[in-house]
């Protein structure tokens, strides 16, 4: 285990080389920082640190940065995030307070991410797996043709149509509607299958066949809606750092752009803890060279979905967790007040 003042010089690496993108010289340390310790001490105590494998040399004569194992470290003992300031609070919250609905709020909150952040944001929309029925509306369009829209307590909605085997009046399908709602509000979507499942043999046999049709269509809404939808911000922001890339920023740029990875990436926050997964501990290759830093949001105690950012290890860590925290609070916040 290393020792308190080889951890603070081990900070005062990674500040540094986040800061300069210049690799980092025990002369260096000791004139930008108040170490307490000889130039002599310090360069012993880098030697230890690259000895076990927490800074490197890139190359002859340079001075020394992090590793992935070094920035692990630096991640895992912090004190705390940076705070945001408050300007930048009342910034966040009359920008999301602004958005119109789900779609606005989940595009409002990528270019917000990335803008504070200045790496790629990526946002996941809430997750019908979790969410709970707000309303279930149905809508005549014609005689044999309705629409049925879903609308859950996250303000995702959704929309089907459905052709119906009879002729449908409006005095059957507000009396559907009423029924339906009366056993569905509130519930989560894993109970609704249950709740209406004898629904409908309550109705005259000439209605049925309407009626089963629109549960079917529900029910069918449910399974699959569980494929998820992710919205992604701010790609150009790497284009900054493309001295932190070994050779390219493509292989990135690539696994950005596959749905199921962006999805992984974020599938490994847990609801409230923050997580983030630094240079190699990133199951994908092409993300080999970067950070991710993600966290669960949702309108209660429990996350509904997850949000975060993709940047170069080169990561000013307790800024950008900082600022995805204080997002996703803001974000849990508009959906509960929705």
């Amino acid at each position: 285990m290393l020792s308190e003042r080889r951890l603070e010089v081990l900070r005062a690496i990674v500040q540094d080389y986040v800061g300069t993108e210049e690799p980092v010289g025990s002369k260096a340390l000791t004139e930008r920082h108040h170490l307490g310790v000889s130039p002599a001490t310090v360069r012993n105590d880098m030697a230890v640190l690259e000895e076990e494998g927490y800074i490197a040399q890139p190359h002859t004569s340079a001075g020394r940065i992090p590793t992935d194992k070094g920035y692990r470290l630096f991640v895992d003992r912090l004190a705390g995030v940076k705070p945001l300031s408050g300007a930048e609070r009342r910034a966040i919250q009359n920008f999301l307070d602004g958005a119109a609905d789900l779609d606005d709020v989940v595009a409002r909150t990528v270019r917000l991410l990335a803008q504070l952040t200045r790496q790629v944001a990526v946002v996941q929309y809430p997750s019908l797996t979790r969410s709970s029925v707000r309303h279930v509306e149905l809508l005549t369009l014609s005689p044999y043709r309705m629409m049925l829209v879903l609308i859950t307590d996250t303000g995702r909605v959704e929309q089907r149509f459905i052709d119906s085997p009879v002729a449908v009046g409006e005095i059957l399908l507000a009396d559907l509607r009423a029924r339906l709602n009366s056993r569905v509000v509130g519930l989560r979507f894993a109970d609704v299958p249950s709740a209406v499942q004898d629904l409908t043999e309550s109705f005259d046999a000439d209605d049925r066949p309407a009626v089963a049709v629109v549960l079917a269509t529900l029910l069918e809404n449910l399974v699959e809606e569980k494929e998820e939808r992710i919205m992604l911000g701010g790609a150009a922001n790497l284009t900054r750092f493309h001295h932190d890339f070994p050779m390219t920023i493509r292989p990135v740029l690539e696994a950005l752009e596959e749905q199921m990875v962006l999805l992984k990436l974020l599938g490994e926050a847990t609801d409230s803890a923050m997580t983030v997964r630094i240079g190699h501990e990133n199951f994908h290759e092409g993300l080999n060279s970067t950070s991710v830093v993600a966290v669960g949001y949702g309108s209660g105690d429990e996350a509904v979905a997850k949000l975060g950012v993709v940047g170069p290890t080169r990561m000013d860590y307790p800024g950008t967790m900082g600022a995805v925290r204080a997002v996703a609070r803001y974000v849990g916040q508009i959906l509960a007040e929705s």
